[in-house]
Parts: structure tokens; C-alpha cells; sequence
């Protein structure tokens, strides 16, 4: 203790600036110096600051975050709202002819809809891996590119097998883009931040629904009108596909892979935007896999609870999203009216996604916020396959009302942004919670080939609603953890990190803490899995 005193702030113990000797300054202290070598992203920014005295305040922090929101969400959301759009365009093709032009045959169409998940389900949890590992912005670029490219190469398909392998490989690439995002977010904004910019960039899945409405109207209609030189459907491929290329090429202009290379910050700004994120305790990124964070993930039950709510939530939607416009059609309407009328069921979303990602960060309780999506689309399930076959429009209306239903999906997912920390258990947990997901969507894609041979058969069915009321219960599971583990006011790992405590008159270093310091608790840390 000679050359500093230590004090304890928040049960973690910190270093005097006045009291460091001339021989230090300027220098990492031996611990931190020791453990170097797979630190969190965040000691990079504060490499030859030691000591510096920053001040963040209000009106600081309120022109980072609008300075971030400016050139991170615009290209996020977009982004966001052409992988829901690219992934379902099959379904406005399946009404554009191209059931008829490369020969399928029976349950050729739902084998289609079920492979684009065994692609993102093959390669989710490698995908995270390199998410964690490689460059964040660069990685998933190159996946957009790639997506958009494998996508224009749907139109060229000519027959059944040609087909499965382009829609095997864009679910290969869209893998990456919801575990990623979720990183950007905890990467960039605060627990109390996050849920309302996760909520945002995933209410473009209802933007692209609307968009993607309009332009297969237009291209059906125009056809019809005045023909075309090549078949509806190839064209709808081709202009998703190239537009998402196009896109992808900006994301890897514009976006930066974390604070410490982002063009549009001064380099003062930049260790400003790492210092404002602090308060989440999980760093901005740490590329080094660390095994006893892949065993805790495994062991924590949290991640089998939000890993059954992606199953049991996500059957329903497997159907749903690959078939809508058929079961718009089975409603009695015509091929371009479906191609029509599906785009309010994309303004339900983005209402009630933008709306309870809001209230539950304003409330700090987004599951009970969000359930009431949920609940919203039980009861159009019901209406679906209650109401007499002649009431199209109430079934219509049902059919709006079920698109409601990933407001539960997007508060966990920002839950594990928000309370898993340490990038290995936290790119596990995502991985685990989306291979669940394209598990529901196989098996729900499988239930629609299994009971979809009389014409309104498939949707008369009161299972759907049952699957609903049981992601209730794994949702009630969800908060139960949640609200034990509080109490309990259990630990969680960290990365290594190096923090900067503002404001005035000291700096201090987070002290390295291996996984076995952690457990026999000779260092406390900040206590883990709360809901923000």
C-alpha cells in the first residue's frame, strides 16, 4: 500500500489518483498489467490516460446518445426490417407463381419454408462464436452482403433442390444479424437504453412487412397489367436481394465495430462513449473464449427458461410467417388482395413493439409490459380459429392482432443484452435462445405440412392458442428466475475490465478477477441477472 491507498466503492476496491506516486503514473498497475492479454475492449481506450480526470454530465451524455442514435439506428433498423423481409419473401411468391414455375409438388413448399431455420440453426451458435471473435461491424457486413446475394439467387432457381440450398445458405447468413444487433446495443447504450433501442430496430420486422407488401403488390399488378420480362416472383427476389447487398455495403462504411473506432467521435468523445456505458459492468467486448462462462451458461436455468419461451412462442410463428398470404387467401380474398392486406398486421407490430419497449424501460419491468403483446395475440389465434369460415373479416382482423406476438420475444432478448454478462456467456445464451427459436419455426413450419391438406383445415385448429397459453407459463418461468435470483442477489462473471468512475477528483481501475478469485470471493462483484 505504499505507493497507493485503496478505498471500496460499490464492493469493488478502487485506487486513489492523489495518492499514486510520480513512479506510477502513467502506468497500468502490475494486477491489471498481469491479465492484460484478454481484457476487455474498453482497456484500450484508456491505454496512456491512467489518472485522467473526465467529467460526463447531463448534457454530455444527452449529445453522446444523440449522436449515437444518429448513426446507429437509422442503419439498424433498416437492416433489421430486410431480414424479415428477405426471409419472407418465399411467401409472397408462393401466391406469384412460384410454386408452378420450378415444379413443386406437395410438401415441397413447407420443406422450403422449414430450411432457411435449419440453415440459421447449423450455424447459430458458430456464428456467435465469431461474433465474439472477429471484428462486430465487419463480420456482420459481410453477412448482409452475403444474404442479399444469396437472395438474388433464389430467381434463378429452376427447380425444388436449387431452392433448398439458396434458402439453407440465407438462413446461414441471416444468423448472425439478431445476436449481433443485441451486441451493438449492449455495446452503445445503457440498461436503461437498451430495451427501447432493441425494441425500435426490431419493430422494423413489422416496417419491412409493410414495405414489402406494397412493393409485391406493385410488381403483381404491374405484371398483370402490362407483363413482365421476367416471371412476379423473380423480380420481388431480385429487388430485396440487390437492395440488401446495397445496404450492406454502407453498414460496413458507416458502422464501427465499438467506441474505439468510430469515426464520427473524436477520440475524447470516444473514451466519453465508453465511460457512459460503465454502468452496465460488462464492458464493450472481449474477444478471448473463456470455458467457465460456457459452463455457467449452461448451468444457469435462466437460459433454459428463455431457450423454452423461443420454442413455445415460435411454433405458431413458423406457420404464420411462411404462410400468411395463403392464409389470407383461405380468408376468401384474391392473391394481390392478400399481397395487400398484410401490410397493417406490420403496423400492429411496430405499435406494440415501439410501446412496450418504452414502458418497460420507463417501468423497469419490460416482461410484464411486453406480455400484454402476447396476450394480444391469444386472442387473435382464437379469433382465427373460432370465427365461422364466412366472417373473413373478423378472421382478417384476428390474423392483425397475432402480430403482436414478439413483443415477449424482444423483451428477453434485450434482457440477455441487459443482464448476461461476459461476452462468452453471453453470445451462448443468445445462441442457445435462438437455436430454440428456429426449432419452434421448424416445428411449427412441420405441424402446417402435417395438417394442411383440406383447404381451411390447418388454421381451424385450437393448438396454436394452447402453444400460446403455454409461452405464458415459460414467460411466468422467466420472471420467476428473474425475481429469485434478485433476491438472491447472486454474483455474475465479468470480463475483465478497465473503468474510468466519473465524476470529479479520482480515477480508478477495475481490478482483474480470475473465475476462481470470483468464486471463493476474495474480490465482491456486482450482483448479477437483474431485469433493468
Amino acid at each position: 500500500m505504499a505507493d497507493y491507498e485503496k478505498e471500496v466503492s460499490n464492493g469493488i476496491p478502487i485506487m486513489e489518483k492523489e495518492s499514486l506516486s510520480p513512479t506510477r503514473r502513467g502506468s497500468l498497475p502490475a494486477q491489471v498489467a498481469k491479465h492484460a492479454h484478454d481484457a476487455d475492449e474498453a482497456m484500450k481506450a484508456f491505454a496512456g490516460h491512467e489518472g485522467e480526470i473526465l467529467e460526463l454530465d447531463e448534457a454530455t451524455n444527452k449529445r453522446l446518445l444523440r449522436r449515437i442514435d444518429i448513426h446507429l439506428m437509422p442503419l439498424l433498423c433498416v437492416v433489421y426490417g430486410l431480414n424479415y423481409l428477405d426471409k419472407t419473401t418465399l411467401s409472397y411468391a408462393s401466391i406469384m407463381g412460384i410454386k408452378k414455375d420450378i415444379g413443386l409438388k406437395g410438401d415441397d413448399y413447407q420443406w422450403l419454408g422449414s430450411m432457411f431455420y435449419f440453415g440459421y440453426l447449423a450455424w447459430e451458435y458458430p456464428t456467435n462464436r465469431l461474433l465474439q471473435r472477429l471484428p462486430l461491424a465487419k463480420y456482420s457486413s459481410v453477412c448482409i452482403i452475403m444474404w442479399g446475394l444469396v437472395l438474388c439467387c433464389m430467381a434463378a432457381t429452376k427447380s425444388f433442390s436449387g431452392a433448398v440450398a439458396v434458402r439453407f445458405f440465407l438462413g446461414v447468413f441471416e444468423a448472425a444479424v439478431t445476436p449481433g444487433f443485441a451486441l451493438f446495443t449492449s455495446q452503445w447504450y445503457t440498461k436503461k437504453e437498451q430495451g427501447t433501442r432493441i425494441g425500435i430496430w426490431f419493430s422494423f420486422n413489422g416496417w419491412g412487412q409493410i414495405f414489402g407488401g406494397l412493393v409485391a403488390y406493385g410488381i403483381a399488378e404491374g405484371s398483370r397489367l402490362h407483363g413482365s420480362a421476367i416471371a412476379p416472383w423473380k423480380i420481388i427476389f431480385l429487388v430485396t436481394g440487390l437492395l440488401t447487398a446495397a445496404i450492406g455495403v454502407l453498414f460496413i462504411i458507416f458502422i464501427p465495430d465499438n467506441q474505439l473506432n468510430a469515426r464520427w467521435l473524436n477520440p475524447f468523445d470516444r473514451r466519453l462513449a465508453v465511460e457512459r456505458v460503465r454502468v452496465n459492468q460488462q464492458g464493450i467486448g472481449n474477444k478471448h473464449f473463456k470455458m467457465y462462462q460456457l459452463k455457467e451458461a449452461l448451468a444457469d436455468p435462466l437460459t433454459w427458461a428463455f431457450a423454452f419461451y423461443a420454442l413455445t412462442a415460435d411454433i405458431p410463428n413458423g406457420g404464420i410467417s411462411n404462410f400468411f398470404s395463403q392464409l389470407i387467401v383461405s380468408f376468401g380474398y384474391t392473391p394481390e388482395q392478400s399481397l395487400l392486406y398484410g401490410t397493417p398486421g406490420g403496423a400492429v407490430e411496430v405499435v406494440t413493439l415501439v410501446f412496450c419497449g418504452y414502458f418497460g424501460d420507463r417501468y423497469g419491468n419490460r416482461l410484464l409490459i411486453s406480455s400484454s403483446g402476447l396476450v394480444t395475440s391469444i386472442i387473435g389465434m382464437v379469433l382465427i380459429v373460432a370465427l365461422p369460415l364466412s366472417n373473413a373479416k373478423g378472421r382478417l382482423a384476428g390474423y392483425y392482432l397475432t402480430q403482436a406476438s414478439p413483443t415477449v420475444f424482444v423483451a428477453l432478448l434485450s434482457l440477455i443484452a441487459t443482464n448476461v454478462a461476459g461476452y462468452t456467456k453471453k453470445t451462448t445464451v443468445a445462441a442457445i435462445f435462438l437455436i430454440s427459436y428456429c426449432v419452434g419455426n421448424i416445428i411449427g413450419t412441420a405441424y402446417h405440412k402435417r395438417i394442411g391438406k383440406g383447404a381451411n383445415s390447418k388454421y381451424r385448429s385450437p393448438n396454436f392458442p394452447a402453444k400460446g397459453c403455454a409461452s405464458i407459463c415459460a414467460c411466468w418461468w422467466v420472471n420467476a428466475l428473474l425475481t429469485r435470483t434478485n433476491k438472491a442477489d447472486l454474483p455474475r462473471n465479468h470480463d475483465h475490465l478497465l473503468l474510468v468512475r466519473m465524476p470529479v477528483r479520482r480515477a480508478f481501475h477495475l481490478p482483474v478477477l480470475q473465475a476462481s478469485e470470483q468464486e471463493e470471493g476474495r474480490f465482491p462483484v456486482a450482483a448479477g441477472l437483474h431485469e433493468a
